[in-house]
């Protein structure tokens, strides 16, 4: 690939390619989320228990990342794609038709292996095709699966009221099939390493904070999983929450698309705050904003109340996980930073699915969301802290300097 070909009107093309293989691949982490209240009633479980095939998908999608990820380092992004497309429908066929939660929430960790290879791996092929505009084409590639997370649940909510979850999840398994795998061929060429790994800067010469390397990646691990801890608790229980309240899951489904809708606009603001102030600064943020709105929701549950919140905590939290990738090219080697973001993304995926399952464990003591709430603020109120110390540490070496 000559050098001229970076930013290229191909690039964009296959920007366009991956971003609508993440839309379509992202509805292994969403569509469980919605049917949540008809899964719980149709094996007749608590809700801990109904909420347990979703942290299995986050699994699933946490480990999809590094072994996708290693497999297109090997064999080219069209292969584990491909694999990714076949995970899908397999882990649907088997949800549909499990015979109890056990083995419906196994299929899950199968779909949760199949939307990782829209998100990580893709990111990272991206990431060849571009120079100058790297960041903001990394941004739009992420937003592939916030996208799938606004458009997804309006229609897993339309078919499983109509035509039941079961019938509504074969048909999502063969739609992947059928729309991803002839996506995926698009994807056929591949880039020439030796020609981009020579544009690779420390973004922002921020320099080290005085750590070792091992020290800070333990540091962005624990920020990573309170705030997806935190972040967990609207995303995957928002549906069954109205439901609680009595205005009907189909109103939290709209809330959830909502909130992944603003989260758009979020992840790619997030990378022109991130050029400006640096990604420590982001991160810290957007992780005051995801407070400030875990807060509302303790305040006011109104319907036109739980809408606009939902649309805030979109718009704050949007930019926190695409901030962590800032953070590793600004204090990092090159050479160690694939490595250590999948440690990290890693990480955050562990703290949406632990997040996920408490929450319904919480409630299921309690009866209500309330103590939810108040458990999500306290584990982002770590992440801010991790976020303020490196902040203030990183500015104390720079005056030094």
């Amino acid at each position: 690939m000559a050098q001229d070909a970076l930013d290229s009107a191909y690039s964009w093309t296959r920007l366009g390619v991956a971003m609508l293989i993440g839309t379509i691949g992202s509805v292994g982490m969403w569509s469980v989320v919605v049917v949540l209240p008809l899964v719980q009633a149709d094996f007749g479980v608590a809700r801990a228990d109904a909420s347990l095939p979703f942290t299995l998908a986050m699994v699933g999608f946490a480990f999809g990342n590094v072994i996708m990820g290693r497999m297109a380092d090997r064999f080219g992004i069209v292969f584990p794609i491909l694999c990714g497309g076949v995970s899908l429908g397999l882990g649907y066929a088997g949800a549909a038709l499990a015979p109890n939660l056990w083995l419906f929430a196994a299929a899950h960790a199968l779909t949760g292996l199949g939307a990782a290879t829209s998100f990580g791996p893709l990111i990272a092929d991206t990431s060849h095709w571009f120079l100058r505009r790297r960041g903001i084409a990394v941004a739009l590639c992420a937003s592939g699966n916030y996208i799938g997370g606004t458009v997804w649940p309006f229609i897993v909510q339309h078919f499983s009221t109509g035509a039941g979850w079961r019938p509504t999840y074969i048909g999502i398994g063969l739609f992947c099939i059928i729309a991803i795998l002839p996506l995926a061929l698009a994807l056929r060429r591949r880039p020439s390493l030796h020609n981009t790994t020579g544009d690779i800067v420390t973004v922002g010469g921020r320099g080290d904070l005085g750590l070792t390397p091992n020290a800070l990646t333990v540091l962005l691990c624990i920020a990573g999983v309170a705030c997806c801890v935190a972040m967990s608790m609207p995303q995957v229980h928002i549906v069954a929450y109205c439901g609680d309240l009595g205005y009907g899951v189909a109103r939290g489904a709209e809330m959830l698309s909502l909130m992944m809708g603003f989260g758009i606009i979020s992840r790619v603001g997030s990378g022109f705050i991130a050029d400006r102030f640096g990604g420590l600064a982001t991160l810290l943020l957007g992780s005051v904003l995801q407070s400030v709105a875990l807060g509302l929701y303790l305040v006011f549950d109104g319907l036109t109340s739980l809408y606009v919140i939902s649309a805030l905590f979109g718009l704050f939290q949007g930019g926190i996980v695409p901030s962590y990738a800032i953070i590793v090219r600004e204090y990092f080697s090159p050479q160690e930073a694939g490595t250590r973001l999948g440690v990290i993304i890693m990480g955050t995926v562990v703290g949406m699915a632990f997040g996920g399952w408490v929450t319904g464990f919480i409630f299921d003591l309690t009866g209500s969301y309330r103590a939810a709430f108040a458990h999500g603020i306290a584990w982002n109120l770590l992440n801010i802290s991790i976020a303020l110390w490196l902040l203030l540490r990183s500015s104390r070496r720079l005056a030094v300097a």
